[in-house]
């Protein structure tokens, strides 16, 4: 027999949230029902990413820089991008991308070279092998994030993609204040 995770067991989720509107009495308890849900779901979104490039040997951050560099070269925009412009683009430290851009670079999946008009700062790009790895592993991540949406209608996709909107605007109005 299974035993039910902490998610899914109704008495747990009770006390989770009793013990949470003991910190602010005048919660709607609805509120804290939707960032669970919110929060458990990104996390399952997260782990079918961790799971789907699990095979190339590749966290799903690694996977992202490929993808970052892959969609940086096939949109024309360069070839090459440095280290702090691919740890923007994925909201990590400059410490945290040198790890992984150290670790693919030694998996034979990314080189650096030295900056032509910078010779104090390095460019990365992709080598064949990281061609390869984000063409292979992009489409079997994309078919499993379609099938987990497919429970959706495409009404309720639009829906869901409308409100997700509204939240992601109000998030951004709340990180500036």
């Amino acid at each position: 027999m299974s035993k039910k995770s902490w998610h899914h067991d109704k008495d747990k989720r009770q006390k989770w949230l009793q013990f949470m509107q003991d910190f602010h009495p005048q919660i709607d308890s609805q509120t804290i029902r939707l960032m669970d849900e919110l929060g458990h779901v990104s996390r399952a979104i997260y782990q079918m990413g961790e799971q789907s490039v699990e095979d190339a040997g590749l966290s799903f951050a690694q996977y992202r820089v490929l993808m970052h560099l892959f969609f940086a070269e096939e949109m024309g925009e360069r070839a090459e991008l440095n280290p702090s412009e691919i740890s923007d683009r994925q909201g990590v430290s400059r410490n945290t991308m040198s790890a992984f851009i150290r670790s693919l670079e030694e998996e034979g999946l990314v080189e650096r070279r030295l900056d032509p008009h910078d010779r104090r700062r390095f460019n990365i790009s992709l080598t064949e092998s990281g061609r390869d790895v984000v063409r292979q592993h992009t489409r079997q991540h994309l078919g499993t994030i379609d099938r987990f949406f497919s429970v959706l209608s495409r009404d309720e996709q639009i829906n869901l993609l409308n409100l997700l909107r509204k939240l992601s605007g109000q998030a951004a109005v709340s990180n500036s204040v």
